[in-house]
């Protein structure tokens, strides 16, 4: 025992005579942390692993839709099977249409008096929502010259009969709809030529403000637009307004570019009732018009370019950078139903308005419907 005491001593001596010659303990230094030893880096547990990126996102968009006339100018087996032919052109992240009528039982507040032959008025049974929602729809505008055909009553129950099957809806005044696209948020406004209750195109330093609203709440901003004058001659876009039986239907150009000046990357334009022509302006894609898509019991005149539409289809990164694109043309068959046209004839006319209309900045078009910018 004694000499294990005598051995504690000495190496207890030997520790404190070490510390006295290194300077002694400088209690002014903090408690020493534990480091790892150098070696190869431990692997990261799953929480410390990095978010993933957000991939791209892709949309699709149609022109006008129409599903009939309630009530004697419906479409066969009321509307069963209404998109089956374009079910899949349509699919994509986002899908998306032009609603050009409510959704929406007789509300005796209808815009045309009785009897009249030079107005028109449109609805269908509010349950039609469900073909819509069938054929892959998520998001229905409702800026357009018809969406208030019958009130606001009408323009309620549509909302309501969107909203019960399923799908969101954009266009009223300030009314901007974000929407969760595979992690990416995309916000889209609707806007026409007639404020209230629409947002308007023809303000375009408000309808600018909007988009930069819309633009501080998603990463994406889709503008959807009831713009330009009616009619089976009016597929070119030139500058300056447009009008339409004396009502002023927008500069479809100045609007335009300038919400992608706010912060738009992509516009969605129809209302003449034919397609247009698209460029790609700041590296963003405009259609200016998608022509007429769906019109249910012949409500919609397909007679030659009235008949022909198209599915637009782009991807975008969450930045709004083009990733790529396609047109699929299609025609309204003889009940007003919308088809895939093996003959392209809608593609081949877009192409052919690209070139004249904006031989610098108008979209190419490969003969699969493939889009593409314009080359530098």
């Amino acid at each position: 025992m004694v000499s294990i005491v005598v051995l504690t001593a000495v190496l207890l001596g030997a520790v404190l005579v070490g510390i006295v010659a290194l300077g002694g303990i400088n209690r002014d230094e903090p408690d020493p942390q534990w480091r790892p030893a150098a070696g190869p880096a431990a692997a990261p547990s799953p929480s410390d692993s990095p978010s993933p990126q957000p991939q791209p996102i892709s949309m699709s968009a149609t022109g006008d839709i129409v599903l009939g006339n309630a009530p004697d100018r419906l479409p066969p087996d009321d509307g069963a099977g209404f998109f089956d032919s374009v079910t899949e052109a349509l699919a994509a992240d986002l899908v998306m249409g032009n609603l050009e009528e409510p959704l929406t039982v007789d509300t005796g507040t209808g815009k045309c008096a009785p009897g009249s032959t030079q107005c028109h008025q449109f609805r269908a049974p509010p349950e039609y929502a469900a073909h819509l929602r069938d054929g892959g729809f998520m998001l229905l505008n409702q800026a357009n010259n018809h969406g208030y055909d019958y009130g606001e009553a009408g323009y309620r129950n549509t909302q309501q009969a969107i909203e019960e099957h399923g799908m969101r809806h954009t266009g009223a005044l300030d009314q901007i709809t974000v929407l969760d696209v595979a992690g990416v948020s995309v916000a889209v406004a609707g806007f026409s030529s007639y404020s209230p209750p629409n947002n308007s195109l023809i303000d375009i330093d408000a309808a600018a403000d909007l988009v930069r609203r819309a633009d501080e709440q998603a990463d994406l901003v889709v503008v959807q637009v009831h713009m330009g004058a009616e009619g089976s001659e009016m597929t070119r876009v030139t500058e300056g307004t447009e009008l339409f039986l004396g009502e002023n239907r927008g500069d479809p150009m100045a609007f335009s570019r300038a919400m992608i000046d706010a912060g738009a990357d992509l516009i969605v334009g129809h209302g003449p009732h034919v397609l247009r022509g698209m460029e790609f302006y700041q590296g963003r894609l405009i259609a200016y018009s998608l022509g007429n898509f769906a019109g249910g019991g012949g409500t919609l005149s397909n007679n030659g370019r009235l008949g022909w539409g198209g599915v637009l289809k782009v991807s975008l990164n969450p930045d709004g950078s083009w990733v790529d694109g396609e047109f699929v043309a299609t025609y309204m068959n003889g009940n007003g139903l919308p088809t895939v046209d093996d003959d392209r004839r809608g593609l081949d006319l877009v192409r052919e308005l690209s070139e004249s209309d904006f031989p610098q900045t108008g979209a190419q078009f490969a003969d699969d419907g493939t889009i593409s910018p314009p080359l530098d």
